[in-house]
């Protein structure tokens, strides 16, 4: 193999300019290096009073998950910064098998894209996902101030598609930032 196709085989990361971009390998985490699943059968103490699986407790759970997801990826503490877009298709019930999966899809300096499938796992195995939701985490150092992260390395094209669909909610939320976005109408 020539020099010049070497070059083509070298792994590629994404860095501060996107996908593509050549960064040392030693300070790059693969997407697959940091994904969680976790298991949870609904017990009668995590439903609320309408039988169905409490809204809360599907949260902690996602954060959790989320979190693990995130310091996998950082190799150190993180944060929940903010959580985006949970959205929740529909109930769980009593003894289903809850199944949660996160994984990175989007790494900046600082802070990384999490996401979070929540799926209730069938007898038989069949998963139907009830909820997705995206949380932005920030890597915290030894002093609890906001640190570098490990870049993300992209190993396929599913990998690929998640980065861009992460890169436009990023875009979403840094408008919302620059234009002011207040909740419920408030001012300031």
């Amino acid at each position: 193999m020539s020099e010049r196709d070497e070059e083509k085989n070298t792994v590629k990361t994404v860095s501060e300019n996107g996908p593509g971009q050549d960064v040392a390998k030693e300070y790059g985490r693969k997407v697959s290096e940091s994904k969680v699943e976790t298991f949870h059968i609904i017990m009668p103490g995590d439903l609320n009073d309408s039988g169905r699986l409490f809204g809360g407790v599907l949260m902690a759970w996602i954060d959790e998950v989320a979190g693990l997801v995130g310091r996998r990826h950082a190799q150190m503490n993180v944060t929940t910064g903010s959580v985006d877009n949970l959205k929740f298709l529909r109930g769980a019930y009593l003894h289903d098998m809850i199944v949660i999966n996160g994984k990175v899809t989007h790494v900046g300096n600082k802070s990384m894209e999490v996401k979070v499938d929540t799926s209730v796992e069938h007898i038989g195995g069949k998963r139907e996902l009830i909820n997705r939701a995206f949380l932005t985490l920030v890597g915290i150092d030894e002093n609890d101030r906001p640190a570098r992260l490990p870049r993300l390395i992209l190993e396929t094209e599913e990998d690929r598609k998640e980065w861009e669909r992460a890169e436009r909610r990023r875009q979403i939320r840094l408008h919302e930032k620059e234009t002011g976005f207040h909740f419920y109408g408030e001012e300031g």
